[in-house]
Protein backbone atom coordinates (compact mmCIF):
# COMPACT_ATOMS: atom_id res chain seq x y z
CA UNK A 1 0.00 0.00 0.00
CA UNK A 2 2.82 2.38 0.91
CA UNK A 3 4.58 1.63 -2.39
CA UNK A 4 1.40 2.35 -4.37
CA UNK A 5 0.85 5.57 -2.46
CA UNK A 6 4.44 6.59 -3.13
CA UNK A 7 4.12 5.89 -6.85
CA UNK A 8 0.90 7.91 -7.08
CA UNK A 9 2.59 10.77 -5.26
CA UNK A 10 5.51 10.78 -7.70
CA UNK A 11 3.16 10.81 -10.70
CA UNK A 12 1.19 13.71 -9.23
CA UNK A 13 4.35 15.68 -8.56
CA UNK A 14 5.54 15.14 -12.13
CA UNK A 15 2.20 16.24 -13.53
CA UNK A 16 2.15 19.31 -11.31
CA UNK A 17 5.70 20.20 -12.38
CA UNK A 18 4.81 19.84 -16.05
CA UNK A 19 1.70 21.96 -15.58
CA UNK A 20 3.65 24.63 -13.75
CA UNK A 21 6.35 24.60 -16.45
CA UNK A 22 3.78 24.98 -19.23
CA UNK A 23 2.02 27.75 -17.37
CA UNK A 24 5.32 29.55 -16.80
CA UNK A 25 6.25 29.35 -20.49
CA UNK A 26 2.78 30.16 -21.69
CA UNK A 27 2.56 33.41 -19.78
CA UNK A 28 5.36 34.84 -21.96
CA UNK A 29 3.74 33.89 -25.27
CA UNK A 30 2.15 37.27 -25.90
CA UNK A 31 5.36 39.07 -25.03
CA UNK A 32 7.34 36.79 -27.34
CA UNK A 33 4.78 37.25 -30.14
CA UNK A 34 5.15 41.02 -29.98
CA UNK A 35 8.95 40.82 -29.95
CA UNK A 36 9.01 38.46 -32.94
CA UNK A 37 6.63 40.68 -34.92
CA UNK A 38 8.82 43.72 -34.26
CA UNK A 39 11.96 41.92 -35.40
CA UNK A 40 10.38 40.49 -38.54
CA UNK A 41 8.60 43.67 -39.62
CA UNK A 42 11.65 45.75 -38.74
CA UNK A 43 13.79 43.86 -41.25
CA UNK A 44 13.10 44.47 -44.94
CA UNK A 45 13.98 40.91 -46.00
CA UNK A 46 11.64 39.37 -43.40
CA UNK A 47 8.43 41.38 -43.82
CA UNK A 48 6.62 38.36 -45.31
CA UNK A 49 7.49 36.12 -42.36
CA UNK A 50 4.76 35.21 -39.87
CA UNK A 51 5.02 33.60 -36.45
CA UNK A 52 2.92 31.79 -33.87
CA UNK A 53 3.96 31.08 -30.28
CA UNK A 54 2.91 28.15 -28.11
CA UNK A 55 4.48 27.64 -24.66
CA UNK A 56 7.61 29.52 -25.67
CA UNK A 57 8.07 27.65 -28.96
CA UNK A 58 8.00 29.91 -32.03
CA UNK A 59 6.86 28.56 -35.40
CA UNK A 60 7.94 30.66 -38.37
CA UNK A 61 6.08 30.54 -41.68
CA UNK A 62 5.87 32.71 -44.78
CA UNK A 63 8.51 33.32 -47.43
CA UNK A 64 11.85 35.01 -48.09
CA UNK A 65 14.02 35.55 -51.16
CA UNK A 66 17.25 33.96 -49.93
CA UNK A 67 18.06 30.91 -47.86
CA UNK A 68 20.33 33.17 -45.78
CA UNK A 69 17.26 35.26 -44.89
CA UNK A 70 15.58 32.13 -43.55
CA UNK A 71 18.60 31.40 -41.38
CA UNK A 72 18.74 34.99 -40.17
CA UNK A 73 15.09 34.89 -39.15
CA UNK A 74 15.69 31.83 -36.99
CA UNK A 75 18.76 33.40 -35.38
CA UNK A 76 16.87 36.59 -34.53
CA UNK A 77 14.08 34.66 -32.84
CA UNK A 78 16.45 32.50 -30.79
CA UNK A 79 17.88 35.66 -29.20
CA UNK A 80 14.49 36.75 -27.85
CA UNK A 81 14.02 36.30 -24.10
CA UNK A 82 11.97 33.28 -22.92
CA UNK A 83 11.99 31.56 -26.34
CA UNK A 84 12.51 27.84 -25.71
CA UNK A 85 12.55 26.63 -29.32
CA UNK A 86 12.12 27.62 -32.97
CA UNK A 87 10.42 25.71 -35.79
CA UNK A 88 11.66 27.32 -38.99
CA UNK A 89 9.09 26.48 -41.68
CA UNK A 90 9.84 29.50 -43.85
CA UNK A 91 9.85 28.84 -47.60
CA UNK A 92 12.53 30.26 -49.86
CA UNK A 93 10.61 31.70 -52.79
CA UNK A 94 13.25 33.76 -54.55
CA UNK A 95 14.65 33.50 -58.06
CA UNK A 96 13.98 30.35 -60.07
CA UNK A 97 17.30 28.94 -61.23
CA UNK A 98 17.76 25.58 -62.94
CA UNK A 99 19.76 22.99 -61.00
CA UNK A 100 22.50 22.88 -63.64
CA UNK A 101 22.89 26.67 -63.69
CA UNK A 102 22.87 26.87 -59.92
CA UNK A 103 25.47 24.12 -59.60
CA UNK A 104 27.78 25.81 -62.11
CA UNK A 105 27.42 29.16 -60.39
CA UNK A 106 28.09 27.73 -56.94
CA UNK A 107 31.03 25.65 -58.16
CA UNK A 108 32.71 28.79 -59.49
CA UNK A 109 32.01 30.80 -56.34
CA UNK A 110 33.27 28.05 -54.05
CA UNK A 111 36.38 27.45 -56.15
CA UNK A 112 37.48 31.03 -55.59
CA UNK A 113 36.34 31.22 -51.97
CA UNK A 114 39.32 31.78 -49.65
CA UNK A 115 41.81 31.90 -52.50
CA UNK A 116 45.11 33.10 -51.06
CA UNK A 117 44.54 31.61 -47.63
CA UNK A 118 47.07 29.05 -46.38
CA UNK A 119 44.44 26.34 -45.86
CA UNK A 120 42.91 26.59 -49.34
CA UNK A 121 45.05 23.80 -50.83
CA UNK A 122 44.16 21.44 -48.00
CA UNK A 123 40.36 21.71 -48.20
CA UNK A 124 38.09 19.72 -50.50
CA UNK A 125 34.47 20.46 -51.30
CA UNK A 126 31.95 18.83 -53.64
CA UNK A 127 28.37 19.85 -54.28
CA UNK A 128 25.18 18.51 -55.77
CA UNK A 129 21.97 20.39 -56.54
CA UNK A 130 18.56 18.78 -56.80
CA UNK A 131 15.36 20.82 -56.94
CA UNK A 132 17.22 23.78 -55.48
CA UNK A 133 18.49 21.77 -52.50
CA UNK A 134 22.28 22.01 -52.28
CA UNK A 135 24.18 19.12 -50.71
CA UNK A 136 27.75 19.85 -49.68
CA UNK A 137 30.28 17.08 -49.14
CA UNK A 138 33.94 17.35 -48.29
CA UNK A 139 36.63 17.77 -45.71
CA UNK A 140 37.97 20.99 -44.23
CA UNK A 141 41.00 21.68 -42.09
CA UNK A 142 39.22 24.24 -39.88
CA UNK A 143 35.72 25.47 -39.03
CA UNK A 144 36.36 28.82 -40.73
CA UNK A 145 36.54 27.62 -44.36
CA UNK A 146 33.47 25.46 -43.79
CA UNK A 147 31.51 28.42 -42.43
CA UNK A 148 32.69 30.53 -45.35
CA UNK A 149 31.51 27.95 -47.89
CA UNK A 150 28.12 27.62 -46.22
CA UNK A 151 27.72 31.40 -46.22
CA UNK A 152 28.48 31.53 -49.96
CA UNK A 153 25.81 28.92 -50.66
CA UNK A 154 23.21 30.43 -48.32
CA UNK A 155 23.55 33.84 -49.94
CA UNK A 156 23.15 32.63 -53.53
CA UNK A 157 19.76 33.23 -55.23
CA UNK A 158 18.00 29.99 -56.20
CA UNK A 159 19.13 27.95 -53.20
CA UNK A 160 16.07 26.52 -51.43
CA UNK A 161 17.77 24.46 -48.73
CA UNK A 162 21.22 23.21 -47.71
CA UNK A 163 22.35 19.77 -46.57
CA UNK A 164 25.67 20.06 -44.75
CA UNK A 165 27.76 16.87 -44.92
CA UNK A 166 31.12 18.65 -44.66
CA UNK A 167 33.54 17.16 -42.14
CA UNK A 168 35.98 19.29 -40.16
CA UNK A 169 39.19 17.29 -39.80
CA UNK A 170 40.64 16.69 -36.32
CA UNK A 171 43.43 19.04 -35.24
CA UNK A 172 46.81 17.37 -35.58
CA UNK A 173 50.38 18.73 -35.67
CA UNK A 174 51.41 15.52 -37.44
CA UNK A 175 48.81 15.98 -40.20
CA UNK A 176 49.71 19.68 -40.59
CA UNK A 177 53.35 18.79 -41.13
CA UNK A 178 52.43 16.09 -43.62
CA UNK A 179 50.17 18.45 -45.57
CA UNK A 180 52.93 21.01 -46.02
CA UNK A 181 55.56 18.44 -47.02
CA UNK A 182 53.27 16.81 -49.60
CA UNK A 183 52.32 20.21 -51.04
CA UNK A 184 56.01 21.01 -51.47
CA UNK A 185 56.70 17.64 -53.09
CA UNK A 186 53.85 18.08 -55.57
CA UNK A 187 54.12 21.76 -56.47
CA UNK A 188 57.93 21.79 -56.71
CA UNK A 189 57.90 19.00 -59.27
CA UNK A 190 58.70 20.38 -62.77
CA UNK A 191 55.74 18.53 -64.26
CA UNK A 192 53.26 19.73 -61.64
CA UNK A 193 54.52 23.25 -60.86
CA UNK A 194 52.07 24.70 -63.41
CA UNK A 195 49.18 23.82 -61.08
CA UNK A 196 50.57 26.12 -58.38
CA UNK A 197 49.86 29.06 -60.71
CA UNK A 198 46.13 28.28 -60.74
CA UNK A 199 44.56 30.49 -58.03
CA UNK A 200 42.06 27.79 -57.10
CA UNK A 201 44.72 25.06 -56.68
CA UNK A 202 43.26 22.16 -58.70
CA UNK A 203 45.31 19.60 -56.73
CA UNK A 204 43.85 19.50 -53.25
CA UNK A 205 45.64 17.59 -50.51
CA UNK A 206 43.43 16.17 -47.74
CA UNK A 207 45.16 14.52 -44.79
CA UNK A 208 43.15 12.72 -42.12
CA UNK A 209 45.12 10.93 -39.39
CA UNK A 210 48.02 10.27 -41.75
CA UNK A 211 45.86 9.08 -44.65
CA UNK A 212 46.27 11.22 -47.76
CA UNK A 213 43.69 11.80 -50.51
CA UNK A 214 44.35 13.86 -53.63
CA UNK A 215 41.36 15.64 -55.20
CA UNK A 216 40.93 17.98 -58.13
CA UNK A 217 41.60 17.92 -61.85
CA UNK A 218 44.76 17.64 -63.97
CA UNK A 219 45.55 17.83 -67.67
CA UNK A 220 46.79 14.29 -68.27
CA UNK A 221 47.07 10.78 -66.88
CA UNK A 222 50.81 11.35 -66.54
CA UNK A 223 50.22 14.39 -64.30
CA UNK A 224 47.85 12.34 -62.16
CA UNK A 225 50.36 9.53 -61.80
CA UNK A 226 53.26 11.88 -61.04
CA UNK A 227 51.20 13.60 -58.32
CA UNK A 228 50.43 10.22 -56.75
CA UNK A 229 54.09 9.20 -56.84
CA UNK A 230 55.26 12.49 -55.33
CA UNK A 231 52.72 12.24 -52.51
CA UNK A 232 53.75 8.63 -51.88
CA UNK A 233 57.41 9.49 -51.48
CA UNK A 234 56.76 11.77 -48.49
CA UNK A 235 57.54 9.94 -45.26
CA UNK A 236 54.88 9.68 -42.57
CA UNK A 237 51.78 8.91 -44.63
CA UNK A 238 49.94 5.65 -44.02
CA UNK A 239 48.24 5.62 -47.43
CA UNK A 240 47.71 7.73 -50.54
CA UNK A 241 44.41 7.63 -52.42
CA UNK A 242 44.75 9.37 -55.78
CA UNK A 243 41.30 10.66 -56.77
CA UNK A 244 42.52 13.26 -59.24
CA UNK A 245 40.37 13.49 -62.36
CA UNK A 246 41.88 13.91 -65.83
CA UNK A 247 40.30 16.75 -67.80
CA UNK A 248 38.59 15.67 -71.01
CA UNK A 249 39.63 17.32 -74.22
Amino acid sequence: MKKQFGAVTVVLLVLLSMTAFAATNGRYDQQIQQAVSQKMHGTKQLTDVNATVDDGIVTLTGSVNLYQDKLNAGKKVKKIANVTGVRNNIEVAGANVSDSQLEQKLAKKLAFDRVGYFDNTFNYLALNVQNGVVTLEGEMVYDTPKASALAVVAGTPGVRDVVDNVKVLPASFFDNSLRVRIARAIYRDPVLSKYAIDPVHPIRIVVDNGHVTLYGSVDSTMDKNVAGVRAGTVSGSFSVDNKLVVNKG
